[in-house]
């Protein structure tokens, strides 16, 4: 069984990032080019987003000892194979893991018209991700009771 209160832990800090960010949904491209204090929240705080993702997967994906994932984008790969994410939120998750990647290894300067779309159309991603654990989750407490 997964241990569950670190994984609900882990899905509250994702809803505090989730909530700092939604102050900045709004950002313009302008608005987001013109303030690094801008960039830096919102770049550190979906990096933080992504990787609390990534780790709440990697807690699970050992736990219940499934294959070990290449990277951080087919870390979703593998919750997808386990029917723990739908085709269509695993493929968001991955490209997000992806953002992350350009984010944090500096691959090619962040464009600023992805992450403002980031901001107003893909926040709501995070949401789903967090559903369909809360549903792994309890369908796991129910197999694990029988």
């Amino acid at each position: 069984m997964v241990d569950e209160a670190l994984i609900l832990r882990k899905l509250a800090e994702l809803d505090q990032y989730f909530s700092q960010l939604k102050e900045y949904e709004n950002t313009t491209v302008d608005q987001y080019s013109d303030d690094w204090k801008i960039q830096r929240i919102i770049e550190r705080t979906l990096q933080m987003m992504i990787e609390t993702c990534v780790d709440i997967a990697g807690h699970i994906i050992a736990d219940k000892g499934f294959r070990i994932p290449k990277s951080y984008a087919d870390t979703f790969k593998v919750l997808l194979e386990e029917k723990i994410l739908d085709r269509k939120l695993s493929a968001v998750m991955e490209k997000i893991a992806k953002f992350r990647n350009i984010v944090v290894h500096h691959y090619d300067k962040v464009d600023a018209e992805i992450v403002t779309a980031i901001l107003k159309n893909d926040l709501a991603d995070f949401v789903s991700y967090k559903k369909a654990l809360i549903q792994f989750i309890e369908k796991d407490k129910t197999a694990g009771r029988s």
